[in-house]
């Protein structure tokens, strides 16, 4: 079978869109550096489920993974997964998957979670809170599409401003 004729595979995962603790006074999201890459890589957290796993329940592993916290309340989950293809250098890291699917969640940081990039196997080098306005100012050419309809979605449903 040709490579052209190959169904694509796509790997089940979660991404987190963080409202800072003073939401909804102010509304800033929060972005974080991935450290495996040599240029600014801005995005959201996300990680893979893992079998048996629910997506909310990959949501609160991942962010303690990746962020040190899940202290976080669920605002709302995006209704559809969202599909992209990872780029052809980033092909062979993420084998045998052509891309990912993710299910997008709202989340608010609860007032006394404590973020730490200091993890077991740190994934980003910095981070920040900024507002929905300056967000694609930072965002990886890859993600901004799908990260536009997820927003979009929050800001209909009257989440984001």
């Amino acid at each position: 079978m040709s490579t052209a004729n190959k169904a694509k595979t796509y790997r089940p995962n979660v991404a987190a869109v963080i409202v800072s603790p003073r939401y909804p006074q102010v509304c800033e999201v929060f972005i974080a550096n991935r450290s495996d890459f040599r240029n600014d890589v801005w995005q959201f957290p996300q990680g893979g489920i893992d079998e048996g796993e629910t997506p909310s329940d990959a949501l609160y592993r991942e962010l303690l993974e990746e962020i040190g916290t899940n202290e976080v309340e669920i605002l709302c989950e995006h209704p559809h997964w969202m599909s992209y293809d990872f780029p052809n250098k980033a092909t062979k890291k993420r084998y045998p998957f052509d891309g990912q699917t993710q299910k997008y969640f709202l989340v608010k940081l609860k007032p006394e979670a404590k973020i730490t990039l200091d993890t077991d196997v740190p994934e980003f080098n910095d981070y920040r809170f900024v507002g929905i306005d300056t967000l694609f100012d930072y965002i990886t050419y890859m993600k901004k599409p799908i990260y536009k309809k997820v927003l979009d979605y929050f800001k209909k449903e009257g989440f984001l401003s």
